[in-house]
């Protein structure tokens, strides 16, 4: 795979092409590997996406393997603990975060069926197919991503900003940013969430 064109910010990291290859744009309907790209993306806050690529093997340590129902329960001595880790970034903000975030994602759960049933709602179900020709065209966020940031506010999420939501929704492949000269454009273009997922919001309408 060495000579495919990829996507240019993939560049010639072998962690980093393997994240673009494997997981970048994949549809995404696991809630426990949504709330670890969620609590991800929130740490990378400020950084270099490949500082927390570098540390997720350490995130999934220290956070139990990103287990919402045991994060949600996490003591304030848990945190100071956390706090001295150099597995991890080591930023209060960031790391008392993941349990507020775990707690709203619990409270989403008993709500909807699903967290990802929750966050597939706002696109109808479908991914958002783009045609980006390069880097550059590429919007850091959009009315969507602010849309969707604005709601999970409300519901007490934290670190969820409309340029985090926006980088979650590439990663989790609510959108389909890769551009169109990659060779995974055209693969993750044939990808849609599960059928089962599909069939729960049209059964249960748009999200409101």
């Amino acid at each position: 795979m060495a000579n495919r064109t990829r996507c240019s910010w993939a560049g010639d990291d072998p962690l980093y092409r393997q994240y673009h290859d494997r997981e970048w744009g994949v549809p995404n309907t696991d809630d426990h590997s949504l709330f670890e790209f969620l609590l991800l993306e929130g740490a990378q806050a400020g950084l270099a996406w490949i500082t927390v690529l570098r540390k997720r093997e350490g995130y999934r340590k220290a956070f139990d393997n990103f287990d919402a129902g045991k994060i949600a329960r996490y003591s304030d001595k848990k945190i100071e603990r956390l706090l001295q880790n150099p597995a991890i970034i080591r930023n209060r903000l960031k790391v008392e975060s993941a349990r507020r975030n775990a707690r709203a994602l619990l409270q989403i759960q008993q709500q909807f069926s699903s967290f990802a049933d929750y966050l597939w709602r706002f696109v109808d179900g479908k991914v958002i197919q783009n045609q980006w020709q390069s880097l550059a065209e590429i919007p850091t966020a959009t009315e969507l991503s602010t849309a969707i940031s604005k709601d999970m506010k409300k519901r007490d999420f934290n670190f969820v900003g409309p340029t985090i939501i926006y980088a979650f929704m590439q990663a989790t492949g609510m959108v389909n940013d890769h551009t169109t000269d990659c060779y995974r454009h055209r693969q993750c273009a044939a990808m849609q969430p599960s059928a089962t997922l599909l069939h729960g919001i049209s059964a249960s309408g748009p999200h409101c």
